[in-house]
């Protein structure tokens, strides 16, 4: 028989948002969001948070960190209400807006205003938004840093909380931003409360804690590198020279979903959304050679339904939350198995069921290897008709080639600007070398670059 403690541990009633501590104002906000219950990260955050202490969060794509972190400071703002109250620092651009969007919706009961601090958007708007003193300023790095040093007035002083919202804490560090982050903590208060939420915690960012958090009560609800149960994985072995055939097979026969296809490259982004519209399909790019305003709007018709495919570079597989993503195919292996968890983490989200669908060529078998072993799962082989494959060849060929042309076309027709290399400079790495730039800092000198 169970003893009376486990007796009542089993009959204990679930935590709701009210019994966690949470005010009316954000009580009403959560149920006009319609959020039945805190997520496990929330559960474990929010009481800590609620005290006063410092966060360290790690959880799983898609388990409401943002929420975790931002009820919180909400919850102080409302007991101490002032502008400049608290400072979010998100990776990239898109995720920023995403944070903001959720501090508003969050806030809207309490009248919360939020900027959105970003590269790739005119600075002079963004000082006239900062002079209005906003409650929660959402920012990336770099821009962040051009403001403190350039913008007369501006000051983070008074700053009572830093989020530090990092969906990868690593790669922030390996994108430059570490120098940046450092200077940014010297000019804010010592005394204040931070937070550092992070889908994935590696001992590189060990100096960040050192540096930014005070005795922090670290809340880990789930394994180093993980998928969640509700993905299921496949792959599919195909030589190099068919990638393109067997994509759009899979897009033909899941036409009725909403759909992300990951590319390595910026090139393979843009040309594979030409070859799926020639082919019928309603797909757009998203990648950080796009204007900011081009990204976001990308980013809107998906969303909305006005597009069922997403093709896009690794700027869409980290932190951004798309409803009702069902299926991610990663046409190329991602060569770090963190940024395979990373991309198949935008289906699958909260609670939701989703499918993600690896192309493996030749020259692929160790990656996904080492992928597997990483999340300790393996993953089954999708089916296919491969007379319905050969039946395609010859229409997906043709749509490559005018994708090919399309292109060409392009940049020719871009005056002043030498032509980009087809194979796409590797990495989509623009987010950096924005906000590098607009932090007063060089670019690193690179062959082909001025």
């Amino acid at each position: 028989m169970p003893s009376a403690d486990e007796a009542s541990t089993s009959t204990a009633p679930a935590p709701t948002f009210k019994s966690l501590g949470l005010i009316d104002p954000l009580l009403e906000a959560i149920a006009q969001l319609n959020y039945t219950s805190p997520s496990d990260i929330q559960k474990a955050a929010l009481p800590h948070a609620l005290e006063g202490r410092d966060i360290i969060g790690v959880a799983s794509t898609g388990s409401g960190k943002t929420a975790a972190f931002a009820l919180p400071i909400l919850q102080k703002l409302w007991e101490e209400p002032k502008g400049l109250f608290a400072c979010v620092l998100a990776p990239t651009r898109e995720l920023a807006f995403q944070i903001s969007q959720q501090f508003e919706s969050l806030g809207a009961a309490m009248g919360v205003r939020c900027a959105t601090i970003i590269g790739g958007v005119d600075l002079v708007s963004q000082q006239v938004a900062l002079a209005k003193r906003p409650h929660i300023v959402v920012a990336t790095p770099g821009r962040l840093q051009e403001h403190l040093e350039k913008t007369k007035g501006f000051s983070l002083r008074s700053l009572k909380f830093l989020s530090q919202v990092f969906d990868e804490a690593d790669r922030l560090l390996d994108l430059d931003f570490g120098p940046m982050i450092d200077k940014i903590l010297k000019l804010i208060p010592k005394e204040r409360t931070t937070y550092l939420f992070s889908a994935t915690m590696t001992t590189k960012v060990a100096k960040l804690q050192r540096a930014s958090l005070s005795n922090p009560v670290r809340v880990e609800v789930s394994e180093k590198y993980s998928t969640v149960s509700t993905l299921l994985q496949y792959y599919l072995f195909i030589p190099l020279s068919q990638k393109d055939v067997h994509l759009i097979y899979i897009a033909n026969t899941l036409a009725q979903h909403s759909i992300i296809i990951f590319t390595r490259t910026v090139h393979d982004a843009q040309r594979v959304s030409i070859m799926l519209r020639t082919l019928g399909f309603a797909a757009i790019p998203l990648h950080g050679q796009m204007s900011q305003s081009s990204r976001l709007g990308s980013l809107a018709k998906f969303k909305s339904g006005g597009r069922r495919i997403l093709v896009a570079t690794d700027v869409a597989s980290r932190g951004l939350d798309i409803p009702s993503v069902d299926v991610v195919i990663n046409y190329d292996v991602p060569t770090h198995s963190k940024d395979y968890i990373h991309r198949v983490g935008r289906t699958a989200r909260a609670g939701r069921s989703g499918k993600a669908i690896t192309l493996v060529t030749q020259y692929d078998v160790e990656l996904i290897q080492r992928i597997e072993k990483v999340t300790g799962k393996q993953m089954e082989t999708w089916p296919i008709d491969a007379e319905e494959v050969a039946l395609l060849r010859e229409r997906v060929d043709e749509a490559g080639r005018v994708a090919t042309n399309e292109m060409k076309e392009q940049s020719m027709n871009k005056p002043g600007r030498k032509r980009r290399r087809e194979d796409g400079g590797g990495r989509d790495d623009v987010d950096r070398d924005d906000d590098v730039v607009e932090a007063g800092m060089p670019k690193k000198k690179s062959k082909g670059r001025r």
